[in-house]
């Protein structure tokens, strides 16, 4: 019953920021560790950020520490990245998931997906 809808994704040139927002459908949003990953067509599926339910624990990989946020809105049912800096190598299919467990970096743990939406970096 639960449904993960990304948004925000586009084409943008290194140096410009973008704002991924991930909607979830469901009535205990606030319980779910939420989590982002990314994947360039050809590669393997790249952890890149996490966030406890009540939003007080966040975590990044290294390769993007500095540049992205996570945060949540739990009144709106919402999880975001905010992106900046953007580089080439940030292109790929931007995924948001969730778990009722503990926080993790291991995808295969998350129980729920988006379909993902796609960000280009060109330059």
């Amino acid at each position: 019953q639960v449904q993960l809808v990304e948004s925000g994704g586009g084409l943008v040139q290194a140096g410009d920021s973008l704002r991924l927002s991930c909607a979830v459908s469901g009535r205990t949003f606030s319980s779910y560790s939420m989590a982002w990953f990314r994947q360039d067509p050809g590669k393997e599926r790249e952890f890149v950020a996490y966030i406890t339910g009540s939003g007080g624990r966040r975590y990044y990989a290294d390769s993007v520490k500095g540049r992205f946020t996570i945060y949540r809105a739990n009144a709106k049912n919402t999880v975001y990245l905010q992106m900046n800096s953007l580089k080439p190598e940030d292109t790929a299919v931007y995924y948001c998931a969730g778990r009722l467990g503990v926080v993790t970096d291991t995808g295969a743990l998350y129980d729920y997906w988006g379909q993902g939406t796609q960000v280009t970096v060109s330059s």
